[in-house]
């Protein structure tokens, strides 16, 4: 059973939210402004985050900003009537892991929250957050894999999910974090955007899908804060490799 906070403003669009989370045998925590969200989100912790953009107290937008400072993992679906690609692009590169367009299928939200939450686990059995970590073992007793990876002057620590650049660290979100793990463990390999997209998010890809795109996009404008060297190259016509 997961816990997921559900932030939307419409009360009979956060009662459905609710039902759909109990359904699938989660505990739904409701929330009705912004600020409210906020102040449930500083007082425990949270499996998924389903939330509004337009919320009085405090903006969706800047909600996504703050969680992202303090943490890159928790898993945050967007559900907003605002369809336009620039306002879908533009929330997924503030940190947000998915989006959906209002109205929306009662069974889609279902499938997207199942797919966000076996994304998450996933996430935290690779990270080694199981009985044993400290000591240097996985859950299953196995001694942890190699050090961390370098490439010029990128480290990524996989045991502590973290990334540096020239030894300061960056704030990725879980998305971006996996898409950089993926492609510094061969960095000689080109990844098509429809692998990296099944690689990532565990589903399939249909063509038209810009998210691989925006998060590399967001990627390479992060390392680039700190180092101005190209890192990730794109392959046109296939995808990416780092440079």
């Amino acid at each position: 059973m997961a816990k997921i906070l559900i932030i939307e403003d419409d009360a009979d669009i956060n009662n459905l939210l609710t039902r759909i989370a109990g359904r699938q045998g989660h505990e739904a925590v409701q929330a009705f402004s912004g600020t409210e969200g906020k102040l449930r989100l500083s007082l425990g912790r949270y499996d998924l985050l389903l939330l509004d953009l337009m919320l009085p107290g405090m903006r969706g937008e800047e909600l996504i900003r703050e969680i992202r400072r303090t943490d890159p993992d928790l898993p945050i679906i967007v559900l907003s009537a605002r369809s336009a690609l620039e306002d879908r692009v533009a929330v997924l590169e503030m940190g947000a892991d998915d989006y959906l367009v209002k109205p929306f299928a009662v069974e889609e939200v279902a499938a997207r929250v199942a797919g966000a939450l076996r994304r998450s686990v996933r996430r935290r059995e690779v990270t080694g957050q199981a009985p044993g970590a400290e000591s240097g073992l996985s859950g299953d007793g196995k001694e942890k894999g190699p050090g961390p990876l370098r490439y010029k002057e990128l480290t990524l620590d996989a045991d502590r999910r973290e990334v540096r650049v020239s030894g300061q660290l960056l704030n990725l979100t879980a998305h971006e974090y996996d898409i950089l793990h993926i492609l510094m463990q061969e960095p000689g390999k080109v990844y098509s955007r429809e692998r990296l997209y099944e690689l990532v998010w565990q589903g399939g890809y249909y063509g038209e899908d810009n998210t691989v795109n925006v998060h590399v996009s967001n990627l390479r404008k992060k390392i680039a804060t700190v180092d101005c060297a190209e890192y990730i190259a794109t392959v046109w016509g296939i995808g990416f490799r780092m440079a």
